[in-house]
């Protein structure tokens, strides 16, 4: 599919890999080419008669796990798994520094909300550190928000920091959507995946070993 990735696919659910740099969904300005986009007119070209649906969302920036229903109920029916907190959202994060304690939970509110986010440092390096992170909750740009709050922000932030922050510079967000874990809406079968750090993360490690 356009070099996108499948990670799983089946009757009802597929799972793709979405690069960075692709919004999954428009937003208000109605931008004519994302994720989605992509995904159906692909299955158009094809002929097939179903649409895929996204159950959940990436930031534009970010790469990684995206679940898409094959048709409306299907999709409804993920939805509810994913508003009962019963997906299980593994990221991949680069912060600036290194955080105080090597693994926590951040609980900052975020707009008015109660908002949790776990966390656990698997590496540092010179001047970033490379953390698993969970969120509990799934406010927008939480991780982000809740990185920034906790004064290491995800490298390559430019909405809730300064670039000029930042001694290491990355092209890009460095976040990345690693693993998901639930029980599947039909089946009722555990479904866990994953999908490696991409390319451009692995250099930019790669880079500043």
């Amino acid at each position: 599919m356009h070099n996108i990735p499948i990670i799983y696919e089946d009757e009802w659910l597929v799972v793709v890999d979405k690069p960075s740099g692709l919004l999954t969904i428009p937003t208000p300005k109605n931008e004519k080419r994302t994720l989605t986009s992509i995904l159906n007119d692909d299955l158009t070209q094809k002929a097939v008669v179903y649409r895929l649906h996204p159950c959940h969302r990436l930031d534009r920036e970010t790469s990684g796990l995206v679940i898409y229903a094959k048709g409306k109920s299907i999709q409804q029916k993920m939805m509810d798994v994913f508003k009962a907190r019963a997906v299980k959202k593994t990221y991949i994060a680069f912060v600036r520094g290194c955080p105080s304690k090597s693994e926590g939970e951040i609980k900052h509110p975020i707009e008015g909300q109660s908002a949790l986010t776990k966390y656990k440092v698997i590496s540092k390096k010179k001047d970033f550190s490379v953390v698993e992170v969970s969120p509990v909750t799934g406010r927008t740009n939480q991780i982000r928000i809740h990185f920034k709050q906790l004064g290491n922000p995800v490298i390559g932030e430019t909405k809730f920091a300064f670039r000029k922050d930042f001694t290491v510079k990355a092209k890009r967000l460095c976040l990345h959507a690693h693993t998901l874990e639930f029980t599947h809406p039909v089946t009722h079968k555990p479904v866990r995946l994953t999908c490696d750090l991409p390319k451009d993360l692995e250099e930019f490690l790669a880079k500043h070993a």
